[in-house]
């Protein structure tokens, strides 16, 4: 039977561009339209995305959305400090945002189903099925549908005469936006594996990077930042700034093993600069200006939140709840911090905000504005009960020495 319109989530890479003759071939679907998402890849992968949509697909759509993603999706992650076992997150971020803009095409086009070229392995395929389902639309997935293999995926494409850029030699697959870029597949899957200097683009070695470290200051407002070295950018600029001045000190790699979320154990590797630049100044600007009971319960939201984030659950009630604590909290996240980028590695220098919950005359050992005496009390109470029950233990074991 043959089927209507398909909407194809579009990156021109080789599981998507295979994609398009397998709707047709496999699925019976007449009319392919293809969707490129430009949420800060490099202008040249947007570009190949476009005139591969262009010429093999039916139909082609190019939108950008990188101010909305850096926006919406980025800034909240920096105010919950998003981060999923030890890296910033990246893809998980833009998954749902390109997922909603093929929904608003696919309702244009009034096609019943989405396509994506996502594997069975892999975290992708279930943010994006969310938020498909979500919009009352069908999923196609012909690479975990058809239990694809990768070396398959090649020899169809030559079959087809669809270009990929991927040799078998270094078959890395690369996902990338303006916050973070991973590098995975082909050797790279073997934890044990000495991944090569050419799979980074952003970052060069620490070995590489200038003998003289650099300083930086970077300005928040609300929990975001705003300026670097005074000058301000909008979102969008100022992560591409900080991206180039991190990258070139060798700042923001990662090499792990991630655990998916079906349970699976993976070997990831991520560069992501600016992030790491970024979210190592708004947690030291956080312990400036918030209390200790406010840092002591948004590390539980913060983590919560990212575990939410990096399954793409972001219509999920408990989000959009964990979104508006944690907005409480940024008004006061507003200042400076000073910072040195040097060989791989970024530390704080110093920070100040009007905002402070910090009194130099309080807590100066020469300052005479506390009586100390007061602190007497304090300690004639401190830590009783523990004090108590140690010395029971103390009377027991006495006791039993007599004995």
């Amino acid at each position: 039977m043959v089927k209507g319109t398909v909407v194809l989530a579009y990156s021109g890479g080789l599981d998507t561009s295979i994609c398009i003759p397998l709707l047709k071939e496999r699925y019976s679907y007449n009319r392919v339209v293809t969707v490129a998402v430009n949420v800060g890849q490099r202008d040249e992968e947007i570009e190949v995305a476009t005139k591969k949509g262009q010429k093999f697909a039916d139909c082609h759509y190019t939108i950008d959305v990188r101010k909305r993603f850096v926006e919406e999706y980025i800034f909240p992650s920096i105010k919950a400090n998003g981060s999923y076992e030890g890296y910033p997150m990246g893809t998980s971020l833009a998954r749902p945002l390109i997922a909603e803009e093929v929904v608003k095409i696919a309702k244009k086009e009034k096609a019943a189903a989405i396509a994506h070229g996502c594997t069975g392995k892999g975290n992708d395929q279930l943010r994006f099925d969310f938020i498909i389902r979500a919009a009352g639309l069908d999923v196609v997935a012909p690479i975990r549908e058809l239990n694809l293999t990768r070396d398959w995926e090649i020899e169809y494409a030559k079959e087809h005469r669809v270009p990929v850029p991927v040799k078998k030699s270094k078959p890395w697959s690369i996902d990338e936006n303006c916050w973070s870029r991973s590098i995975e597949g082909g050797r790279l899957e073997d934890p044990a594996f000495h991944p090569p200097e050419e799979i980074y683009l952003w970052t060069v070695s620490p070995e590489k990077a200038p003998a003289k470290p650099e300083k930086i200051t970077l300005t928040f407002s609300g929990g975001v930042p705003v300026a670097i070295n005074g000058k301000k950018f909008s979102g969008y600029d100022l992560i591409q700034k900080l991206n180039i001045l991190a990258g070139r000190h060798g700042i923001g790699r990662n090499d792990m093993i991630e655990d998916r979320i079906l349970g699976l154990k993976a070997r990831e590797n991520y560069e992501h600069p600016a992030a790491t630049v970024i979210l190592t100044a708004h947690r030291d600007l956080e312990s400036l200006v918030l209390t200790r009971q406010e840092l002591a319960f948004k590390r539980m939201v913060d983590d919560k939140w990212s575990e939410l984030a990096y399954k793409g659950l972001i219509y999920e009630p408990l989000y959009a709840a964990l979104n508006a604590f944690i907005g409480t909290t940024q008004d006061r996240v507003n200042g400076h911090v000073d910072l040195e980028l040097y060989k791989g590695g970024v530390r704080v220098l110093g920070r100040s905000s009007s905002q402070a919950i910090y009194s130099g005359d309080l807590v100066s050992f020469d300052s005479a504005s506390i009586d100390q005496c007061h602190a007497i009390g304090v300690s004639q109470y401190f830590g009783i009960q523990a004090r108590l029950v140690h010395a029971m233990g103390e009377k027991t074991r006495k006791n039993a020495g007599k004995q």
